[in-house]
């Protein structure tokens, strides 16, 4: 069974609405979601914020944190799944955001990912670093990742 199944299966037992804040991976958690039949029982809508003007408009997230901490931070990634929360009539958030590639900094560096989640028992977060695996293998990580994440929330409520 694919990830995407399980998380909609539990979602379904659970009674659990869904939303997506996407920035390097560009809708792909919603993609694998929505590829499903019936998914639109427990999801609602995804939110691809590439730039920071839409974190912004779309999700609430403050110019001061993204000038403070910058797009790809812990700090924009919660900011991101509150906001998804706050935006959609779900229960429940998964929000990603960092550099898939190429390119990077040495303060930055390609491959890394921040991850935030969000539900009514508050916002947690974290970051991956999945080094210059190239453009496309950086995002599908990402994606599967997220999908592990809203697993595991769903799994413990």
């Amino acid at each position: 069974m694919s990830l995407s199944t399980q998380v909609l299966d539990a979602a379904k037992e659970r009674g659990i609405m869904i939303a997506t804040a996407e920035s390097c991976t560009g809708g792909m958690v919603a993609a694998a979601l929505t590829d499903i039949p019936g998914s639109s029982a427990v999801f609602e809508r995804g939110f691809v914020t590439y730039t920071n003007q839409a974190k912004i408009d779309m999700l609430g997230v403050s110019p001061a944190t993204l000038d403070a901490h910058g797009a790809v931070s812990e700090e924009v990634a919660r900011e991101m799944a509150a906001g998804a929360l706050s935006h959609a009539p779900v229960n429940l958030t998964v929000s990603i955001t960092g550099i898939a590639g190429p390119g990077g900094s040495e303060f930055k560096p390609e491959g890394r990912v921040c991850f935030g989640i969000a539900d009514a028992n508050g916002v947690n977060s974290e970051t991956v670093e999945y080094g210059a695996l190239g453009r496309e293998a950086v995002r599908a990580s990402a994606k599967d990742h997220a999908l592990a994440l809203l697993l595991e929330r769903l799994q413990t409520r």
